[in-house]
């Protein structure tokens, strides 16, 4: 086996003392934090990550919870009673959403998951900056400064957000995974006299 090879099984072995380690350390840091190197090497080296000048990695804390409307509880018909989610992304997309808030000079590369705890979700984004000279010589990531990729994670084109889109492909065909969110709702809810919050 590779060295990141390694990295990934000593991961998945050791994953639940590493977390509860990390996690303890990290709950008294702020929730948007940028860091020196990956924790998850492999992960990050994975998706995209160079030790090089134009990218960086940011550790991005996102609460958990507090994802759905409230219960109704006055008078109405049962049928319109309906709870809808307030957000209707997953938590990865929202870091990487508040990563690109604090350093709106960069785009979302990727991110990846580090842990977790009853209060907070971590996950290292990758931030590239459009507008350095070595991200623009550099033949495999240059494609991230042209305008069509400006803002990609706000409108839902990071891998996280295709998949909690349903965007991810099965296998090696072409079939998506499942129909599009809005059509489904509009084929159920056409007759209501409502849209969607």
């Amino acid at each position: 086996m590779g060295m990141y090879k390694y990295l990934q099984e000593n991961w998945k072995k050791n994953m639940d003392s590493i977390v509860k380690h990390n996690t303890m350390l990290w709950r008294k840091e702020p929730a948007t934090i940028r860091i020196e190197r990956p924790s998850r090497l492999d992960r990050a080296r994975a998706l995209g990550y160079k030790p090089k000048q134009g990218i960086i990695l940011i550790r991005q804390r996102v609460e958990r919870g507090g994802r759905q409307r409230e219960k109704i509880t006055g008078g109405r018909k049962t049928r319109k009673s309906r709870r809808f989610k307030v957000l209707d992304m997953n938590y990865q997309t929202v870091a990487e959403g508040r990563a690109v808030e604090k350093y709106t000079n960069c785009e979302v590369l990727n991110s990846y998951y580090v842990g977790e705890d009853g209060l907070h979700y971590w996950y290292e984004v990758i931030l590239v900056d459009r507008a350095h000279p070595a991200i623009k010589k550099d033949e495999h990531l240059r494609w991230i400064t042209k305008p069509a990729h400006k803002g990609r994670v706000f409108r839902g084109l990071t891998s996280s957000a295709r998949k909690s889109r349903g965007l991810h492909k099965k296998g090696k065909g072409t079939e998506k995974l499942r129909p599009s969110k809005q059509a489904a709702f509009n084929r159920k809810y056409r007759h209501f006299p409502f849209t969607r919050p």
